[in-house]
């Protein structure tokens, strides 16, 4: 149903995305993403690696590092898909919020909520990045493809 493979969002080294490999009705469970957590005191240490970008909030006491896709879902301000989180399994379950098309990039919004349009810590820059994409973004016809996503695929919880 999904696959990981290369993203034109973001311009890191890996620029990795989860997309759809069928056409994936909205409400469908997309992916069940089991959790690693950790006591949020110990986000001193992993902020000092890597894993800082591709991490959740998991309750009000404890970090997450999701296995599975769940880590690797970009973001989007106009999310194909949500998640819940399910404590009683430890999982993140990963919901298409939308249809979405066999090909397409699946998308979150990294603030927990579809509709939430608070900045994200690494966007900085996001008004000039989506120009630049959506430059060089055009899809067959020719025409101007608008892309409202970014990565790195994460949650952030060091704010």
């Amino acid at each position: 149903m999904i696959e990981v493979k290369q993203s034109k969002l973001g311009d890191g080294e890996f620029n990795r995305g989860v997309f759809a490999t069928v056409d994936i009705p909205k409400g469908q469970l997309i992916h069940q993403a089991p959790v690693v957590p950790y006591p949020n005191e110990d986000h001193e240490h992993v902020e000092k690696t890597i894993l800082e970008d591709y991490v959740f909030e998991y309750g009000a006491n404890h970090t997450a590092i999701l296995l599975g896709y769940g880590s690797l879902i970009n973001h989007s301000y106009e999310p194909n898909a949500t998640y819940d989180i399910n404590f009683e399994n430890h999982t993140f379950d990963f919901y298409a919020y939308k249809d979405i098309k066999a090909g397409e990039e699946v998308l979150i919004n990294y603030n927990g909520e579809e509709d939430n349009m608070d900045p994200l810590w690494f966007l900085d820059d996001y008004e000039e990045r989506m120009r630049e994409l959506n430059e060089s973004n055009d899809d067959s016809d020719g025409n101007e493809v608008d892309v409202e996503s970014n990565s790195p695929g994460t949650t952030d919880l060091s704010k």
